[in-house]
């Protein structure tokens, strides 16, 4: 799916495709504090034996998701770049997104091919969305420590991401947090779009996101002739 974004006069209007040597890009969203970081370490875990992948992080003033990646040691270092968006993260990823295009490029260009970009917003609050030309796909991450009154406050990160990762549902007893009402909300707001409630405190809880990721990227490979990944 792609959505409709704001765009600006700079931005590129559509992706390249696999035929050009670019990887699949996926846009992770979210408020601060929901897990986006710890979400991109899970994925890079499940997914680097069969996929190559890169990392672009976005933050303010720092490159502290960067270096928290690298710390993990979840991919070689030289595939974790960094953008210091100086700026609301809006700007960076969806009204001039030249900085991490630039970041992206340099990273196919050095590490390439590669097959997976995972693009890291900054921290955000419920009107957060990615410029299509970009990301190929975003997904919007709550968790449950907000309350289960969020996902029915709506916004675009809610309403149009391709899906909805509602995590730490492990903390749902602690905070009286009722997943079912955010099932039910999340299902009123989105119609048929996907959501995938996950806990993070095993990293192999994200599986049902690195299984989604590999179905959208067979799909997108697919759509341009490219040889499919297994998603077995």
């Amino acid at each position: 799916m792609h959505l409709p974004h704001h765009t600006h006069h700079n931005e590129v209007p559509a992706r390249r495709g696999p035929s050009s040597g670019a990887a699949f890009r996926v846009g992770i969203g979210g408020p601060v504090g929901t897990g986006k970081t710890a979400l991109v370490a899970a994925l890079c875990g499940l997914l680097a034996d069969d996929l190559q992948i890169g990392v672009v992080t976005n933050d303010i003033y720092t490159t502290e998701d960067a270096d928290t990646l690298r710390r993990r040691g979840v991919l070689p270092a030289e595939r974790i770049g960094a953008v210091q968006t100086g700026c609301c993260p809006h700007t960076a990823i969806r009204d001039d997104i030249t900085a991490n295009l630039d970041a992206i490029e340099d990273m196919e260009a050095r590490e390439g091919p590669l097959d997976l970009i995972l693009l890291e917003s900054g921290g955000d609050n419920l009107t957060l969305t990615f410029s299509s030309g970009l990301i190929d796909v975003q997904l919007f991450v709550l968790d449950v420590a907000g309350g289960d009154k969020v996902p029915r406050k709506g916004g675009p990160g809610v309403t149009r991401s391709d899906l909805l990762v509602i995590n730490k549902t492990d903390l749902a007893p602690l905070v009286g947090a009722d997943l079912d009402v955010m099932a039910r909300d999340s299902a009123a707001q989105r119609g048929d779009l996907p959501v995938r409630f996950v806990s993070l405190v095993d990293p192999a809880g994200a599986q049902p996101i690195a299984d989604w990721i590999l179905h959208e990227l067979a799909h997108w490979r697919a759509d341009t002739g490219a040889v499919t990944v297994d998603v077995d």
